[in-house]
């Protein structure tokens, strides 16, 4: 499916305000709410539009530390890596796993209640991950601002 200008205004307003109704989104693009609702449907069918949900006061459900983790594994064997990745997806407070290129192999964004709770989750899960040669720790300190994944994509 192409998208044009009008899907990606949709795109726009659903990834900033996902419980925006089929009537506001309509009247800020200028269509019918039936021609709404059917471009919308045809953006999630598409794969455009993979679901909806809510961003989490973390540290207002009492997950203070962020933890970004990276992880060298001892081969590079397909098997090794999906056996790794099964394994890894398991884990509680495991927020993202990214295969990436450089030093490491994969990068793990990790949220956590405190400092102990990141190094019970590291003895009991990380340590124990299968195919784990290295774990190097850090921490996020402070968030910086920055666009939403909506303005990143279209502007």
């Amino acid at each position: 499916m192409q998208t044009d200008r009008i899907d990606s205004a949709i795109l726009k307003i659903l990834a900033e305000d996902a419980r925006a109704s089929v009537s506001q989104i309509a009247a800020q693009v200028g269509l019918s709410q039936s021609a709404c609702s059917r471009r919308i449907q045809a953006l999630e069918a598409s794969g455009h539009i993979l679901g909806y949900g809510a961003r989490l006061g973390h540290k207002r459900l009492g997950f203070h530390v962020t933890a970004l983790v990276d992880i060298t594994l001892s081969t590079q064997v397909e098997e090794d890596l999906a056996q790794f990745e099964r394994a890894v997806s398991a884990i509680d407070g495991v927020v993202s796993c990214a295969l990436v290129s450089g030093h490491q192999d994969y990068r793990l964004q990790i949220i956590c209640r405190d400092l102990d709770d990141y190094e019970r989750l590291h003895r009991e899960h990380l340590g124990r991950l299968p195919g784990v040669n290295t774990i190097a720790s850090s921490f996020v300190l402070r968030q910086v601002p920055t666009r939403s994944e909506a303005d990143a994509l279209f502007g």
